[in-house]
């Protein structure tokens, strides 16, 4: 099941944002098959969101606390993993 909130405030921007491009969402059922990523533990709320870097999870956010909060907790994220959002291609509008 997913995040019918986070699915309506963030779903449709999402890809076209740098942290987009940079941190891809890919979807996993938590009934199916274990993907072939190395998770830091079992996933116990939906959502969550997990960032993986060379199919090592850096790090989470576990639930959707809202537009405003999940940006800042996705920066944190992405800073941690050394992914510079300046060095990421900018959405062309198209």
């Amino acid at each position: 099941m997913y995040c019918a909130q986070w699915n309506a405030d963030i779903g449709p921007i999402y890809p076209k944002t740098t942290e987009g491009r940079a941190a891809p969402l890919v979807r996993y059922d938590l009934h199916a098959d274990k993907p072939e990523v190395e998770f830091a533990g079992r996933v116990l709320y939906t959502p969550t969101f997990i960032l993986v870097v060379d199919d090592q999870e850096v790090g989470r956010i576990e639930g959707y606390p809202g537009e405003d909060f999940f940006w800042g907790l996705l920066a944190k994220l992405l800073e941690r993993a050394d992914i510079d959002l300046d060095t990421q291609p900018r959405h062309s509008g198209t």
